[in-house]
């Protein structure tokens, strides 16, 4: 799980495979599979850094080399 900050301040933690896209509109938006939309603090590079050190804590690299 990937940790998200809501702009007024909620923590989440969401499921990096069920983000279908991200948007940067100025406001860093995450776009869910299921079509919900969260708006987030952290900037793009901050939830792609988050997932690529997910994926390597479950090891879901080892499959894509």
């Amino acid at each position: 799980m990937v940790k998200v900050t809501q702009l007024n301040g909620k923590v989440y933690y969401v499921n990096p495979h069920m983000i279908e896209y991200i948007e940067q509109n100025p406001d860093t938006t995450l776009i869910m599979l299921s079509g919900k939309r969260l708006i987030v603090k952290e900037d793009y590079q901050t939830i792609f850094q988050r997932i690529v050190e997910y994926r390597r804590l479950v090891g879901a690299f080892k499959n894509e080399e």
